[in-house]
């Protein structure tokens, strides 16, 4: 193991999953039960890439098991400061953090199976809802996004 290996990545995903009908899937974390979010994870430091990371996460979180070819890439990433509390498991002086926004989009609600040592519940909420419960402001700007893109008219097409 080298030394960077000892440290997390400072590179994470954030995926957003969410209805045809307008519902958000929202975790509920078990460390800090007043923190409502999307999926989220670190990249490991062999991981092939943040869609790989993205579907690994959604898989451990949720249940939820897609090929990374149904999951959006939304090309977006943000850079965020780490909390101070969990800056002990970065390398030194590593303050700032990478995510990557994916989405992917369902059919309908489905049940989840949440990964007790991270998240105690999970619901699905109307995408206005949503943006007001998540803690993080990379979530928000991601469901504002969604929201924006759904509810856009469509492009004209034809002649005049």
């Amino acid at each position: 193991m080298t030394g960077e290996q000892r440290y997390k990545r400072p590179e994470s995903v954030l995926v957003v999953v969410y209805t045809r009908d307008g519902k958000v899937l929202l975790l509920r974390r078990a460390d800090h039960p007043e923190f409502w979010q999307s999926i989220t994870g670190s990249m490991e430091w062999d991981d092939a890439s943040p869609v790989a990371t993205a579907a690994r996460e959604l898989r451990e979180e949720t249940g939820i098991d897609v090929p990374t070819g149904r999951l959006r890439d939304w090309h977006i990433t943000q850079r965020y400061e780490l909390f101070p509390q969990w800056r002990h498991k970065y390398a030194p002086g590593v303050s700032e953090n990478t995510e990557h926004f994916f989405s992917l989009e369902l059919p309908a609600e489905t049940a989840i199976r949440v990964s007790p040592g991270e998240h105690s519940e999970y619901r699905w909420v109307a995408f206005a809802e949503a943006v007001q419960q998540v803690f993080s402001w990379t979530n928000r700007d991601a469901l504002q996004l969604l929201i924006q893109t759904r509810t856009a008219a469509p492009a004209p097409t034809g002649s005049v």
